[in-house]
């Protein structure tokens, strides 16, 4: 499990970046690139880093299912995916 601290961090990024995300677009539009220097650093996107569900850990990370590569074989394992099963050949 991730600290509670780094999720709480993610999740002010992610607010930050959906407060300021139509205000950078207006500023890049107008290549006012002075103002979009003015703006709080975690409201890029480009700071967000995707975080699994379950845990919270951050690398390992599968984008479809939205957890990480150790509850995700602990998932299917259980047989909690769908279309998911081990393989063997």
């Amino acid at each position: 499990m991730a600290r509670k601290s780094l999720i709480a961090r993610e999740d002010k990024r992610v607010k930050l970046s959906e407060k300021y995300r139509k205000l950078r677009e207006e500023l890049k539009a107008a290549g006012d690139w002075e103002a979009l220097q003015k703006l709080p650093k975690n409201s890029s996107p480009v700071r967000l880093h995707n975080r699994c569900m379950m845990t919270g850990r951050a690398r390992g990370y599968y984008r479809k299912f939205g957890v990480s590569r150790l509850v995700f074989r602990e998932k299917a394992l259980r047989g909690e995916i769908p279309g998911v099963k081990k393989s063997s050949w």
